[in-house]
This record gives C-alpha cells, sequence and structure tokens, in this order.
C-alpha cells in the first residue's frame, strides 16, 4: 500500500512513523525537512506547491490512500489533484469529534465542510477518523509543543477546559438538558496506531466515518482526574449553558469574533456532545490498546514526570 500524508507537522510525523512500518510512505511538504528525515527513515518527502495542482497531482500518482493534515484551500487543491490522479481513498482534515454531533452551520468549521461537500460532488471515497481531543492538548506547553494545531486556537495550554499548570479548569459541566457533559479524549500515537491497523485491514470497504476513542468522561471528573493527578486542588469555574450562549451571542452582535468568541463556542460546542464518541467503530474492528487518560497524565503530570 503506498500512502500519501499531506503536511510535514507534528502529527504528520506521528502517522508516518507507524504508517510506514508496513507500508510505503510518502510525505508532501512545502519546503524540504531535514529533521523528518531524521525523524521518519524510510519514508519519502516531495516539496509540492499546494496553489499548483497539477503539480500536486503529478506528486501522488501512484498512491493509493492520502491522508491530509492541512485545512483550507490547499486541501481542496489536493483532493482535485487526488481525484485527477484516480487515488482511491482521500482522508481529509477531521481529527475531531463524532461527525453526527457536528452543526450544519458550524462556528468552528476551518473548511473541512467544504472539503466534505467536494468530495461528495467528485464521487470519491472517503473516509473520516474521529477521535475526540488530543490528549496532548493537556500535555506541558499544549498541542503546540507537538507543532499540531496551528491556526485552531487551542494551541496553547490555557486554550481549553483545563490548564494543568495554571492548576483551572472552565467548564460546561451540563447540557441544556441537565445531563453531564461528556467527552472522549485519544493520544496522537494511539490515533496513529488506529489508523495504521484500519489500513492494514485494507481500504477497500472502509465506512464514511470511523470512530475511536482512548478513553471518555464526564468533563467533571476530567477536572477531578486532572487535580488529583498534579496533587493539587484545581480553581473550577462552572458556567451554565444559557449564560455562555448568551456572552457568545452578545459578542456576535458587538462584532467580536476574536480569541474569546472560539473560546467560549468550543465550550458550547463540548457540551452539547460535539467531542463525544459514542459508539468507536475502530475500537471493535482493530487489535490496538489505548491508553486512558489517568496513565497518559501521569505520564507527564506525575509525581515521577
Amino acid at each position: 500500500m503506498r500512502v500519501a500524508i499531506a503536511g510535514a507537522g507534528g502529527f504528520a510525523r506521528i502517522l508516518a512513523q507507524y504508517i510506514s512500518q508496513t507500508h510505503s510512505v510518502l510525505i508532501l511538504s512545502t519546503q524540504p525537512r531535514p529533521e523528518v528525515d531524521q525523524q521518519c527513515p524510510g519514508c519519502q518527502l516531495v516539496v509540492v506547491d499546494y496553489q499548483d495542482v497539477e503539480n500536486l497531482r503529478y506528486a501522488v500518482l501512484g498512491a493509493d490512500l492520502i491522508i491530509s493534515t492541512i485545512p483550507g484551500a490547499e486541501q481542496l487543491n489536493l483532493i482535485d489533484a487526488a481525484r485527477r490522479a484516480r487515488v482511491r481513498r482521500f482522508v481529509p482534515s477531521e481529527f475531531e469529534g463524532d461527525m453526527s454531533r457536528r452543526p450544519t452551520e458550524d462556528p468552528l468549521d476551518r473548511g473541512g465542510q467544504s472539503a466534505i461537500e467536494m468530495l461528495e460532488q467528485a464521487h470519491m471515497r472517503y473516509t473520516i477518523f474521529s477521535c475526540g481531543i488530543f490528549m496532548e492538548r493537556f500535555a506541558p506547553g499544549g498541542l503546540q509543543t507537538y507543532h499540531i494545531g496551528a491556526g485552531s486556537g487551542i494551541q496553547g495550554p490555557s486554550d481549553y477546559l483545563v490548564d494543568i499548570q495554571g492548576c483551572s479548569a472552565e467548564i460546561i459541566p451540563n447540557n441544556p438538558s441537565g445531563r453531564s457533559v461528556r467527552v472522549s479524549l485519544t493520544s496522537v500515537y494511539d490515533v496513529a496506531q488506529f489508523i495504521t491497523a484500519a489500513i492494514d485491514l485494507g481500504i477497500g470497504n472502509w465506512p464514511r466515518e470511523y470512530r475511536m476513542r482512548g478513553d471518555s468522561m464526564t468533563v467533571t471528573d476530567l477536572v477531578h482526574i486532572c487535580s488529583d493527578v498534579r496533587g493539587v486542588p484545581f480553581n473550577l469555574t462552572a458556567r451554565h449553558y444559557r449564560e455562555v450562549e448568551a456572552q457568545v451571542e452578545e459578542l456576535r452582535q458587538n462584532g467580536d469574533c476574536g480569541y474569546y468568541y472560539f473560546y467560549y463556542q468550543r465550550l458550547l460546542q463540548t457540551a452539547l456532545g460535539r467531542y463525544h464518541i459514542h459508539s468507536p467503530s475502530l475500537n471493535d474492528d482493530v487489535q490496538v490498546q489505548p491508553m486512558s487518560f489517568r496513565a497518559w497524565l501521569e505520564r507527564f503530570w506525575g509525581p515521577e514526570a
């Protein structure tokens, strides 16, 4: 199997490291990256121009599968190139919550809906891998330490739910119906293992969406686990859904659609179940034993870290 991975950031490199153990891997990058050659031995890096569809088409000729880790217009051009090169299957850059939980008018969309519409219109085979929240979001320094999530608004250590270093958290503990809000979390390394195992099964009969998770819990329990592992009490701000909803609407009416608008939109989407994986189909199909959130936290924040 020949797999092309679009992007050379942290997540793309982790994917390449795992997939290349059993398959041929091509990494598409906008510039030479000597460090990728060191981190991903056996992988071929090709410098491409995402504004040049013909250049992209030539680069991906012979690929069976493309996995994208890039958003926006660059991904749309990649889809066009994949269509022209007759790539068998495309994985868009949608590694987050369950598709059924994402709203039609998605305030957090970064071009993903346009990519899916383009794939549909081109009658291309594609599969989305939904994994909830990356556990590495809660690592020291946040996702930016792994060079993951550029432009997502949640790269920093205090950008979403819990600031473990600062021992603080802001959550909406209950959804509009009064039920406890749940989230699912998966380490990026386990996501790479799940995707590799899925490729090993063969890409011909993949479903439209594969769902996976490493762990699942209420947001209240997530805060308690973080506090317990750190060994210190956290300063917890628990918000009501309608209160945050009104705050977001006020920001929108004032034309303030900056950092805090999206910060609170993420809290609202979390409360509506966007990041909870209900039926992890891929967990059932492959032999991967993902790490629990507590075990993962102990590695970075426990007494022996």
